[in-house]
């Protein structure tokens, strides 16, 4: 079961893996935050901030597919998309997106 954390961040796996809407791919990228929660041991630092929320180091998803690739920094609540995205959002900076309702468990509560 998760939790919602805040209306952009949803908590995964005893807060070990947290998740964030992305506005350019429109699907939501898990961010490790414990390396037991990722398959390789890596892990992302975190401000705990529920509402403006900042990562360490950058976020690249899909790596080995260029025609999927998103790469970005999540800073203060703002993603801020590389060049090298594949989305229309590439070399822009843009807040978090809320969660989408349909993720959410009819049960959990903010």
């Amino acid at each position: 079961m998760g939790q919602l954390l805040s209306k952009i961040l949803y908590s995964h796996d005893g807060g070990k893996t947290l998740f964030i809407q992305c506005p350019g791919c429109q699907h939501l990228h898990p961010i490790a935050v414990d390396p037991s929660a990722h398959p390789a041991g890596q892990s992302w630092t975190w401000n705990g901030s529920h509402d403006k929320p900042t990562f360490n180091p950058s976020l690249l998803c899909n790596d080995h597919y260029p025609s999927k690739r998103c790469h970005s920094f999540i800073r203060d609540g703002q993603i801020q998309f590389l060049d090298d995205c594949y989305h229309e959002l590439a070399g822009k900076t843009v807040p978090l997106a809320p969660i989408p309702d349909w993720w959410l468990d009819p049960e959990e509560e903010e």
